[in-house]
């Protein structure tokens, strides 16, 4: 356990100090902190368009983010030759995959809740209202960056740092797409079409599931049996996908 959690901690370490990840907590800062400026064309619909604006940047930077910090992890080990220092202990694989996974976690949670602070503090001196379904918004949010982190992981395991984030981000915007697909396969004529978007639709997580940054930007309220049943299914996906990528991690030779 002791090795287990200095794994996790160190990633967290190494990942606050990557100067891509301080450059992006700055960036995320400016962009949240200068959104007024974007809205000054806005009257009406002033409250609603930055809390759309807000959500939708946090969204945006983290997911590439976290496929920054988990596609390219697993083959810098390998490429620094640090991975067998690390199974050369009396830790296995699968805590190696797992303390790893759990340290990108670490540092995205911990960028979230910072980026929410400073756009609830935006929301506060604007006067604007901070409601209880934009916090729901950044819960699912982070459902979304468990299941980016736990695929990059997978095809980290399988494939290099390039094909990894390709296919990281493919899956990404295949799942936020998932839901429109499925709605347009099923108004088709052509029973082929209907069968293919119902399967692809099964094959891919629906991300739709735990975006409600639509609800927080009209105020409307989120159901909780939406809630929970869009984390489990997202933690279903991610709980598969990490454990793909132990699998293949397992069986990967080194040399």
């Amino acid at each position: 356990m002791n090795g287990f959690l200095a794994l996790t901690w160190n990633g967290f370490r190494e990942a606050r100090r990557n100067k891509v990840t301080v450059v992006v907590a700055a960036f995320a800062a400016l962009v949240l902190l200068s959104s007024p400026l974007i809205m000054e064309i806005t009257v009406t619909t002033f409250d609603r368009v930055l809390t759309d604006f807000g959500l939708g940047m946090m969204s945006l930077i983290l997911a590439f983010l976290a496929v920054f910090l988990s596609c390219g992890l697993l083959s810098k080990e390998i490429e620094r030759r640090t991975i067998f220092l690390i199974v050369s202990k009396p830790l296995s694989r699968a805590s190696f995959v797992v303390a790893r996974w759990s340290g990108n976690l670490l540092t995205l949670a911990v960028m979230l809740a910072a980026m929410y602070a400073v756009f609830a503090l935006q929301l506060t001196a604007l006067r604007s209202p901070l409601t209880t379904v934009q916090l729901v918004a950044s819960i699912g949010l982070f459902a979304e960056l468990v299941l980016i982190t736990s695929a990059g992981f997978f095809f980290s395991s399988i494939a290099g740092p390039m094909v990894s984030a390709v296919a990281t981000l493919g899956l990404y915007l295949a799942g936020h797409l998932a839901s429109d697909l499925h709605s347009l396969s099923q108004a088709s004529l052509s029973p082929v079409l209907r069968t293919g978007g119902k399967v692809l639709y099964y094959l891919l997580p629906d991300l739709g599931r735990v975006n409600f940054r639509p609800q927080a930007a009209y105020e409307l309220a989120v159901p909780v049996n939406d809630l929970l049943l869009g984390l489990v299914h997202v933690g279903a996906w991610s709980a598969v996908l990490l454990t793909l990528a132990i699998v293949f991690f397992n069986r990967r030779d080194f040399r």
